[in-house]
């Protein structure tokens, strides 16, 4: 019996009548995957750049977001067609490819991502969860309905190249990130300084005139709900390894003092 995927990010954001707001899971963990993916935000994204992922990491944690009505999105270490390729390959249907700063850097994601003759992605579908070993019906012919590609704008030279960047065939939105944008602009850890956010906001600009989505880490909820209130389709609001340092800290001011340290000190 043939099989259906579920629907891309692209796809989830066209349909959207609101910003969609999602989760980092960067510990590595499919528990932790599991429990963001239950959570009733709308999508999540596994990292790969950042955090201590490989191909099996990835995969269970896709096995792990799949039983729950969440948009998983995999962001990738690096343009690198062989790992855009393998990971396409585990079933991933959204991409996220970080430090794009070019409309020719965005081209040769897209171009790994499709097959021939739009693209170069190698060809092992019967493989591969992708096509769950060829129980989706004519997924090489359709191929290009089942993932869907985002770029990562993170450099002063991307922002001012948003819209070229958009406009990239099989490009199906940008995400800019604010804090490697900040690190370019030379106030690194500044996200919020006046000159990043408007950056920020000429990314937005250029990104709508091409008519594709944009996206943008903010995990102050004042920030998010500003950058939504300017254009933000999709959001990521938190992260879990972020969560979880945040409220073990707040269960340390609770119930941690000076006085009971120095009382166990004298034990």
């Amino acid at each position: 019996m043939p099989l259906h995927l579920n629907p891309t990010l692209r796809d989830r954001l066209a349909a959207a009548e609101r910003p969609l707001f999602g989760g980092w899971v960067c510990s590595g963990s499919p528990v932790m995957a599991e429990i963001m993916a239950g959570s009733g935000l709308d999508w999540v994204l596994i990292d790969m750049e950042h955090a201590p992922n490989g191909l099996e990491s990835t995969l269970a944690q896709l096995y792990a977001v799949s039983a729950y009505p969440v948009t998983p999105v995999v962001r990738v270490p690096a343009a690198d067609p062989v790992t855009i390729k393998r990971v396409l390959d585990l079933g991933a249907q959204t991409i996220l490819v970080p430090m794009i700063s070019t409309p020719d850097e965005a081209r040769a994601v897209a171009e790994a991502a499709m097959y021939p003759p739009a693209g170069r992605r190698g060809v092992g579908s019967a493989l591969a969860r992708s096509a769950r070993w060829n129980r989706v019906d004519g997924y090489l012919r359709n191929a290009d309905d089942h993932v869907s590609v985002f770029v990562q704008i993170e450099t002063a030279e991307g922002a001012a190249s948003a819209e070229a960047i958009a406009a990239t065939p099989g490009i199906d939105g940008v995400f800019v990130g604010p804090s490697d944008l900040a690190a370019s602009m030379g106030v690194l850890g500044e996200q919020t300084h006046p000159d990043v956010v408007a950056a920020v906001h000429r990314a937005f600009d250029g990104v709508a005139a091409a008519g594709k989505p944009v996206g943008v880490n903010a995990f102050d909820p004042r920030v998010a709900r500003a950058y939504a209130d300017a254009g933000a389709r999709f959001v990521l609001v938190g992260a879990d390894v972020a969560l979880v340092a945040r409220a073990s800290e707040a269960l340390a001011a609770t119930f941690i003092h000076e006085k009971g340290d120095a009382a166990r000190a004298s034990y």
